[in-house]
């Protein structure tokens, strides 16, 4: 990178707990993911190999190798564990994960009947030997639309009580459900409540993979918010929206900084 003077926001190294990207793979080329990997690895934090594609992918091994390599960390995506769940494979979806060298799973609820009470008991069941990501909101998105705000913020902090190092506030690959309306308008009085919650930001990320939703949850929480289903076309956008390097954050953060230079 060029070397320059600019005022710009801190970002912490890797790995990080805050500002975080997390990509979604929906089935790259093989090439083109580990490309994507080499180039991009520092400014990813996790990548999740979308639905149940790890089980269509030939040589999906040689991607997991390609993000450890790059010191990305890796999961199967959610719909994977209710898959196995329903089929009364959890065993093998725990094998599965172990085979593949993952440090990182992800236990969700989008799909199937499972209470969150019982998804936080998978929660705790794999918590001490993994990190734990979780998920709240739902695929359908008129059965998300009905979940109240209050609800949200009750199954997120019950997931972090279970042991969930991170909870993913659903959207969707689409940005069409969860913490978005069927027609991809982010529920503003949602994020509020759960901003205003005793919930400390930090554990949540939010999936963002439109502009528009990253642009507004960066304005809203700062640079340092962690944002989740990037595709990996827009990993550079993103850090350049979070930078203040874009039209639409270019003078978002300047009082930021300006904060960091006084406490510096």
């Amino acid at each position: 990178m060029f070397a320059h003077t600019l005022n710009l926001p801190g970002r912490d190294a890797k790995p990080r707990e805050r500002g975080l990207t997390m990509v979604i793979d929906p089935g790259l080329p093989n090439s083109c993911f580990c490309d994507i990997m080499a180039s991009y690895g520092d400014l990813i934090d996790y990548v999740k190999f979308g639905w149940g594609t790890c089980l269509a992918t030939s040589g999906i091994l040689g991607k997991t190798r390609a993000a450890r390599d790059n010191g990305v960390e890796f999961y199967f995506g959610g719909t994977l564990f209710e898959k196995f769940l329903i089929n009364d494979r959890v065993d093998e979806w725990y094998k599965l994960c172990s085979d593949a060298g993952a440090t990182v799973v992800e236990i969700s609820n989008g799909t199937i009947p499972l209470s969150n009470a019982e998804k936080a008991g998978y929660i705790r069941q794999f918590a001490d030997e993994f990190t734990v990501l979780s998920e709240v909101g739902f695929k359908d998105p008129v059965r998300s639309e009905t979940l109240s705000p209050a609800r949200w913020i009750d199954y997120i902090q019950q997931d972090l009580d279970a042991g969930a190092h991170f909870v993913i506030a659903e959207a969707r690959e689409s940005g069409r459900s969860g913490i978005c309306r069927p027609d991809g308008e982010l529920r503003y009085g949602l994020i509020e409540e759960i901003a205003e919650s005793a919930i400390d930001v930090n554990h949540l990320m939010f999936e963002a993979p439109t502009k528009d939703l990253q642009i507004y949850l960066l304005r809203r929480f700062g640079p340092q918010v962690n944002l989740g289903n990037i595709h990996s076309s827009e990993v550079i956008g993103l850090e350049t929206l979070r930078l203040g390097l874009r039209a639409d954050t270019l003078t978002d953060f300047d009082s930021l900084v300006a904060q960091e230079q006084t406490h510096a």
